[in-house]
């Protein structure tokens, strides 16, 4: 048996040091070492305990919870949990935190929440195993550059969809493989787990810094080429619909593998509608979400692609999908959108 994953809490309020405390304790397997009001306290915390993971706020006085992540990523890597309000300006803070290299970001509680923290205690232990601490080089840019934004000018797309399933170290990747995609991309639906209120954003960053149009998935949306649909988070998921138009279909029902919106969901959608017309491709991320969807799209003759287990900051839901049989091929990251490419151009229809 690991020994506990040992954990500081950095917050600037008492009473929310002592909920998040509580939560982690309660877990046999975490052990919360030390707590910190702001940065000064967690630097000298950080040196004197050495903890396996640090949750941080992202509010705090004198030096905010970005800029003391920043340091944090540029002197001494190690996993980094961000608390961050559920509002709109703490989903924008909370995604240029996974950007500058946070492990996840957990919202803080709303009143009356059954479960305060939700599975904070699960993300820590994973924090905890991941390879956070070895700097990895195949992280994206987070600006878009020329070749970012124009690649591939004489690419064609054939007449497939693109299925993308993404969760912890989700951010960071969606990046990596969006931005080789050129503007008139195949239509591409994802589901990245993600709190309700961080998709819309996450959307709009993505738009930003992608070549086609990135928005958050409505229902009834017609997936066209060179659009992007990103699930919305909360109390629908994702499918596709309808063989002769297809478009974004947003269902409500319960979660599945604990998610909602779920990757296995969306996957079960498109091997049913679109067969081996698609291509289906696993991200970064805890648990099994997505695998046996995965396994579906591919016996319904679907491409299939899985990030490999070195680019994972978590290397679950690829993990259980390869083992499954679902996924023909594992990429590093930096590869993924180029293979995608390769299968969806125009030129590789009919020669398959």
């Amino acid at each position: 048996m690991m020994a506990p994953a040992r954990v500081l809490v950095v917050d600037d309020s008492p009473t929310m040091r002592g909920l998040i405390t509580a939560v982690l304790n309660a877990d046999p397997e975490v052990n919360v070492i030390g707590q910190a009001g702001d940065a000064m306290e967690a630097r000298n915390a950080i040196k004197q305990l050495n903890p396996d993971v640090v949750t941080l706020d992202i509010e705090m006085p004198n030096m905010n919870g970005l800029e003391f992540l920043d340091k944090i990523m540029k002197l001494r890597p190690m996993p980094v949990i961000m608390v961050s309000t559920l509002t709109h300006r703490g989903a924008e803070a909370s995604l240029m935190a996974l950007e500058i290299g946070a492990f996840d970001c957990v919202g803080k509680p709303q009143p009356g929440d059954a479960r305060p923290f939700g599975d904070l205690a699960e993300k820590v232990k994973a924090a905890a195993r991941s390879q956070r601490r070895q700097l990895r080089t195949d992280v994206p840019p987070l600006a878009p550059t020329a070749a970012n934004v124009n690649p591939a000018a004489a690419y064609k797309p054939g007449r497939r969809v693109i299925a993308i399933g993404a969760s912890t170290g989700g951010v960071e990747a969606l990046i990596a493989v969006l931005q080789k995609f050129p503007v008139n991309c195949p239509p591409t639906v994802i589901t990245q787990h993600m709190p309700p209120t961080f998709t819309k954003s996450f959307a709009d960053r993505l738009n930003r810094l992608c070549a086609p149009v990135v928005q958050e998935a409505t229902d009834g949306a017609r997936l066209e080429i060179g659009k992007i649909y990103l699930a919305p988070g909360g109390e629908r998921h994702l499918q596709i619909a309808n063989p002769h138009a297809p478009c974004c279909r947003l269902v409500e029902r319960d979660p599945v593998n604990g998610h909602r919106p779920s990757v296995d969901v969306l996957f079960d959608s498109v091997a049913e509608l679109a067969g081996r017309n698609a291509v289906g491709v696993i991200l970064t991320g805890m648990g099994r979400d997505g695998a046996s969807g995965l396994l579906k799209m591919r016996h319904a003759g679907a491409r299939t692609i899985g990030q490999n287990e070195k680019t994972c900051v978590v290397y679950g839901m690829p993990r259980v999908a390869f083992e499954l049989g679902a996924v023909e091929h594992q990429f590093p990251l930096s590869s993924i959108g180029e293979e995608i490419l390769k299968i969806t151009a125009a030129r590789r229809e009919g020669s398959e």
